[in-house]
């Protein structure tokens, strides 16, 4: 600021192996971050490194010097800094003199100019007790004064120190997780038996994303994912630890504002993203030619979105599910397919249809696994026009809401000892029932348009929905969905969607 008198600060910066490990300033700035004269000076050491002298270390300098000039270089030292150095200085002087003292008991003497030992840790400066305070600070404020922004802030810097591949990056998501585990709030949650709110719980989703990329990353070695795995389990046997699935147990379902907060959101982000591009660069490393960091992620989204998931207990659980799911889609969205990416597409369907327990799309699946109509919905539309065979098979697969559906009890019943054990038919909390049901009704009416014209593939969609919706409502929006698809301006009424209407109105 022009207003402001200029300042004059002392700067110190510590180097070893291209990283910066210490720094000070006479400025006395605490935060995070540098203050703005590190920067400046570490901006003016790359820029004009001639314009900085580099010495060798101190312990070469003194030890070319005689003993006269040894003994001028430290009297001049104590008379330029006497009243800050001059207690030190005689204290020192006396040990050496002493015979028995234990600076004479150690060969040679340190040289804070020298740097470290080639074996030794080396890392980014990284002011600990700034980020503890800082932390706790946010937190005190309970999402007043823009402090979840504050917080998110702090994330996006974990971010990017992992994706510079910084080491401080874990040391910092410590540092803030302790801090959250130390909030005093979560006992006193504990004890009324209340819910956190949405906002502190998005922050705690943060938190957890994080250490999922930290513990995933694969440049780390063994023995650093073995230590954080330790630490978590540390952290996850506390107490007041809050759980993923929700508070305990003991939230109370707000379901009018459920899922649309979600979709709203994503529309010494979605706006954000459209621009964009995504590109195909060689991953040398990988066997198969013709792969890329884009194929990859692909087919990990693909892989991911078709694992079949029990579906969780609480509220907040549930809603993260769909949440999650769509953000995912959303991303895939932006990428246009070209032959490779659909390749990939056909080998994930077919995988996801044959694979065993772990595809959500297999044919058995758990009563309450997660379903897998938006996922399918996607790759229906994706596939359709490369290989429409496949893309029903993956669509009417899954069709299916089992949840809804009426089970055998287990266990032989001609046996009275055998009753016991058998499983109780219990009807699962499904917070999120109308929204999974809308969507099963959104993929069974892209399933109805597309096969417009075709009487086999109509037949078996018909037959599909008829088995697996058990809605009323969607039944008879789907009867409406059909009409109109089959009465189109542009062409002649589908006779077969009109009997697939009347059909579907009648039941």
């Amino acid at each position: 600021m022009q207003s402001e008198p200029e300042t004059v600060c002392n700067v110190a910066i510590s180097f070893d192996r291209c990283k910066i490990t210490s720094v000070t300033c006479s400025c006395g700035n605490k935060d995070i971050f540098y203050c703005a004269h590190v920067v400046a000076l570490s901006l003016y050491r790359i820029r004009k490194p001639d314009q900085v002298k580099l010495h060798l270390p101190i312990s070469e300098t003194l030890f070319q010097m005689n003993r006269d000039q040894l003994q001028k270089f430290v009297q001049y030292l104590i008379t330029v800094h006497h009243t800050e150095v001059l207690p030190t200085a005689q204290k020192l002087a006396d040990e050496i003199l002493s015979q028995n003292s234990e600076i004479n008991q150690v060969h040679g003497a340190p040289d804070p100019t020298a740097g470290a030992s080639i074996d030794d840790e080396n890392c980014w400066h990284l002011d600990e007790e700034q980020v503890q305070e800082q932390v706790k600070l946010f937190l005190s404020q309970g999402g007043y004064h823009g402090s979840g922004k504050q917080l998110n802030l702090l994330f996006a810097k974990v971010r990017e120190m992992l994706k510079m591949r910084d080491s401080n990056g874990a040391r910092m998501l410590t540092l803030i997780t302790e801090q959250f585990m130390a909030d005093p709030r979560l006992s006193l949650w504990r004890q009324q038996g209340t819910a956190m709110t949405d906002k502190y719980r998005q922050l705690w989703d943060e938190l957890g994303a994080l250490w999922m990329c930290i513990v995933l990353n694969p440049h780390c070695k063994l023995e650093q994912k073995s230590s954080w795995l330790k630490q978590l389990k540390k952290w996850n046997n506390v107490d007041v630890c809050p759980w993923e699935d929700g508070n305990h147990g003991n939230e109370l379902p707000n379901l009018t504002n459920a899922l649309p907060q979600g979709a709203n959101a994503n529309q010494e982000n979605l706006g954000q993203c459209k621009t964009l591009e995504y590109q195909h660069l060689p991953a040398h490393k990988f066997l198969e030619e013709g792969e890329s960091y884009l194929t990859l992620a692909v087919e990990v989204a693909l892989i991911g979105l078709g694992q079949q998931r029990i579906m969780p207990d609480g509220l907040y659980a549930q809603e993260k599910v769909c949440r999650n799911e769509e953000q995912l889609i959303s991303k895939l969205q932006e990428i246009e397919l070209d032959d490779t990416l659909v390749k990939i597409f056909r080998k994930q369907a077919v995988f996801l249809l044959e694979g065993g327990p772990y595809s959500g799309l297999g044919e058995v699946i758990h009563r309450e696994s997660v379903p897998m109509h938006t996922f399918a919905k996607y790759l229906f539309t994706s596939l359709l026009p490369h290989d429409a065979e496949l893309a029903y098979k993956t669509a009417l697969r899954a069709m299916r809401l089992l949840v809804l559906e009426s089970t055998a009890p287990s266990g032989d019943m001609s046996r009275p000892h055998h009753i016991a054990s058998v499983v109780p038919n219990r009807y699962p909390r499904w917070f999120t029932l109308s929204h999974i049901e809308s969507q099963q009704c959104e993929l069974a009416s892209t399933m109805l348009t597309a096969a417009k014209g075709d009487v086999r593939r109509l037949e078996t969609v018909l037959e599909s929905i008829q088995k697996n919706i058990h809605s009323s409502s969607h039944i008879f929006k789907l009867a409406q969905d059909a009409f109109k698809i089959a009465t189109l301006m542009d062409s002649l009424p589908d006779i077969t969607l009109l009997k697939v209407s009347l059909e579907l109105g009648l039941q």
